[in-house]
C-alpha cells in the first residue's frame, strides 16, 4: 500500500515554515541540545510532523535520553518514518530519520536506547508538533 507522499517547493516549504523549521526539516539542520521546546516536554499525546502532520511517534514511547533532544523508542507505526544512511560528518557515519510522507529531516536513530527496541529515535523538537492527548478525537 504505502504513505502516499507530499511534495511541495522549496518556495512553498519556506512560506509555511519557520525559518528554524525550515533549516531542520528541509536542510538537514540540527537545533542545540537542551532549547527545543519537546526535550524535556511531560505532556501526553501524539508528536506529528511540523511539516505535514503526520503523526510520528507517541509520548508513551518517549524517554529521557539525557542527549538535550527529545528521545524514542519505537515510531507511532513502522511506515511512518524511513531511515536513511547519514554520511555528512565523514567519520562518523549516521542513520537519519525522515517523515515517509514528505520526507522531512527529523534527526538520528541510534542502536543505543531502551528495551524492548534498542533504539533511540534523537529527533529535532523543530521538526514536530506535539497534539495533546485531550485534543485528539
Amino acid at each position: 500500500m504505502g504513505v502516499e507522499k507530499i511534495t511541495k517547493s522549496d518556495k512553498e516549504w519556506k512560506e509555511q515554515l519557520s525559518p528554524e523549521e525550515y533549516k531542520v526539516t528541509r536542510k538537514k539542520g540540527t537545533e542545540r541540545a537542551f532549547t527545543g521546546k519537546y526535550h524535556d516536554c511531560k505532556e501526553q499525546g501524539t508528536y506529528h510532523c511540523i511539516c505535514c502532520g503526520s503523526p510520528l511517534f507517541t509520548s508513551e514511547t518517549k524517554y529521557d535520553s539525557g542527549t538535550g533532544w527529545p528521545s524514542f523508542w519505537e515510531p507511532v507505526a513502522s511506515d511512518s518514518v524511513e531511515t536513511k544512511s547519514d554520511f555528512s560528518i565523514f567519520f562518523m557515519p549516521r542513520t537519519e530519520v525522515v517523515c515517509s510522507r514528505c520526507d522531512a529531516h527529523l534527526g538520528h536513530v541510534f542502536n543505543d536506547g531502551p528495551r524492548p527496541t534498542g533504539k533511540r529515535y534523537c529527533l529535532n523538537s523543530a521538526a514536530l508538533t506535539l497534539v495533546q492527548s485531550d485534543d485528539e478525537s
